[in-house]
């Protein structure tokens, strides 16, 4: 089902953990959530090439992120890949500064609903797969501790998924409770 992403989400060795905030992660973080914005928004997913510069600024914090060949074209594999690469940014940011990050994953969740509601193309349910499985595959061992900043964060994920395909239906409830059984 999720062949063709390659989005390493185990967590790393303890010794090969981080032990500070990179320093660019908050720019990068809104730069990305801009270029994803203006990228989803656009008819240009699925040819390939154009998430390219998104991906650059994705795996200057998490390497092992890529798309795979047989990806290629395949417009939902590839808004996956960057969804779930940008959404564990947001991640880290509140990882480090919890209330940071719930601020930001608020921004993430308006610009993903937003970008996708401005979206007219022949693509728009491919994309809804492609942003409901990156949030899904998002690592959750990057989640802050703070219980406040947590709720938060887990319930701006979840207004992206009810934003795009409408409350209440079939949808919305499997991806819910695929980000549910995972998150919480």
């Amino acid at each position: 089902m999720f062949r063709g992403l390659s989005l390493n989400t185990t967590p790393a060795n303890d010794a090969d953990e981080k032990k500070a905030i990179h320093p660019t992660l908050r720019n990068d973080l809104y730069s990305a959530v801009d270029q994803v914005k203006a990228w989803l928004a656009g008819a240009r997913q699925g040819d390939g090439v154009s998430y390219g510069p998104i991906l650059a600024i994705i795996q200057k914090h998490f390497p092992e992120t890529k798309i795979g060949m047989e990806s290629f074209g395949r417009a939902d594999d590839e808004v996956a890949v960057i969804v779930a690469g940008v959404t564990n940014m947001v991640l880290e940011l509140g990882k480090w500064e919890s209330m940071a990050g719930a601020m930001a994953t608020r921004t993430w969740a308006d610009a993903l609903a937003n970008a996708f509601t401005k979206y007219a193309g022949p693509r728009k349910d491919a994309i809804a797969r492609g942003i409901s499985r990156g949030v899904n595959n998002a690592n959750v061992t990057l989640l802050t501790t703070n219980f406040t900043a947590k709720i938060q964060i887990i319930s701006s994920l979840k207004s992206v998924i009810t934003r795009i395909y409408g409350a209440g239906t079939s949808e919305t409830r499997q991806a819910e409770a695929t980000f549910s059984s995972k998150f919480i």
